[in-house]
């Protein structure tokens, strides 16, 4: 083990969502024979945890699924896990006395903008720090991020953001070259070669293809907004525009969504898929894909769709206007219930138009490889 770098990684869990499987494909390419690697997870749970490469050590705080709901007989277990991670944060030299049995670390990273307070807070004053910011932090969900509080990411020795919008917002904030030269915006990995080739398998289950199928991928939750793209759909089935959609994903917000279906009527055209291990057969079966979304940072679910050179109506969020060549690439629609409307209606009476986008991507080039991007990760981690 000697020569090779120790590396401490964080982040809540490896559930399906965009920052989990950068960090999987991330973690999958990395070199063996330069690192040493520990992933501590709070909870112990999600559909990547397979994929971790065996000589990477996982640690945990919690094991099991995540508490979602306030049921009385949950409570406890919840509680308990909410009191002992706060007192691993309020006093960290339990965690690394303890779990952790005092390992020195050279690299600490946050693999996602929630870790900022445990890495920062690391009792281990020489090890360097570094952040990976996959979100708008002005629009995440849980915490509409202030100037004071962004600014606190300066702590750490590097910043690693996905989009040129996000790199833009931080260096607004910078006070001094020092802190706008700890900014660096990189790609993430994304393997194309594992999206085609599972693409290619067969569908859980046979599709209904008598009408245009619109497919939205992801965590099902609040950003997403699919409960804005289900009242479009009723808004244009109520028109008699005849289609389908699909929504490919699971989360805390799958009951709400589904409730929705049924309290809108549309449990005839609008389905949900749930967890599923392999989404880009459903992909490649659609029609139109479609990004909903409140929010995003570079959402990784575009990369795999044009990929898959599929037409794309996307909604104007953090990531998009890059992703797409400012609307060659794809319908860029208001960030909004009418703008979604718009721009699904466009594709139900319009199709003709999106075979522009079609015949753009045919010549289209990835802005990054695989390799390129974990090399370009790895020289900022050996550079720190």
């Amino acid at each position: 083990m000697a020569g090779k770098k120790k590396i401490l990684i964080r982040i809540g869990s490896l559930r399906h969502g965009g920052a989990e499987k950068v960090l999987i494909t991330f973690l999958k390419n990395l070199p063996a024979d330069r690192y040493e690697v520990d992933l501590l997870l709070n909870l112990y749970s999600g559909k990547y945890l397979s994929e971790v490469p065996e000589w990477i050590r996982v640690i945990y705080l919690h094991k099991g699924e995540m508490i979602t709901t306030n049921r009385l007989q949950d409570l406890p277990r919840k509680a308990f896990r909410v009191l002992y991670q706060k007192l691993l944060r309020v006093f960290p030299e339990l965690l690394y006395s303890g779990i952790l049995k005092g390992k020195k670390y050279d690299v600490e990273i946050a693999a996602i903008h929630g870790m900022r307070d445990e890495i920062l807070n690391s009792p281990l004053r020489s090890s360097r720090k570094l952040v990976w910011i996959h979100n708008d932090l002005r629009k995440t969900h849980f915490h509409h991020y202030t100037d004071e509080e962004i600014r606190k990411f300066f702590g750490f020795d590097k910043i690693m953001v996905i989009s040129d919008h996000i790199q833009q917002d931080f260096e607004n904030l910078a006070r001094n070259t020092d802190e706008g030269s700890k900014i660096v915006r990189i790609y993430n990995p994304i393997d194309t070669a594992e999206i085609l080739q599972k693409s290619e398998l067969p569908l859980p289950a046979p599709l209904e293809k008598d009408v245009p199928l619109f497919v939205a991928i992801g965590t099902v939750f609040p950003q997403k907004g699919y409960d804005r793209l289900l009242k479009a759909h009723q808004r244009l089935l109520h028109e008699g525009h005849k289609h389908r959609l699909l929504i490919v994903g699971d989360g805390y917000d799958f009951k709400t969504i589904q409730n929705l279906i049924s309290d809108l009527g549309v449990e005839e055209t609008a389905t949900m898929t749930g967890y599923t291990e392999n989404p880009y057969p459903y992909l490649k079966a659609a029609d139109y894909f479609v990004l909903s979304s409140r929010y995003e940072g570079f959402p990784t679910v575009l990369f795999e769709a044009l990929t898959l050179h599929k037409k794309i109506i996307a909604t104007d969020v953090s990531g998009v206007r890059e992703m797409l060549q400012d609307g060659a690439l794809g319908l860029i629609t208001e960030n909004s219930d009418p703008g979604i409307y718009r721009g699904m209606k466009k594709a139900l009476t319009a199709p003709e138009d999106f075979e522009l986008y079609l015949h753009a991507l045919s010549t289209y080039q990835m802005p990054f490889n695989l390799e390129n991007s974990v090399a370009g990760i790895s020289e900022i981690i050996d550079k720190l």
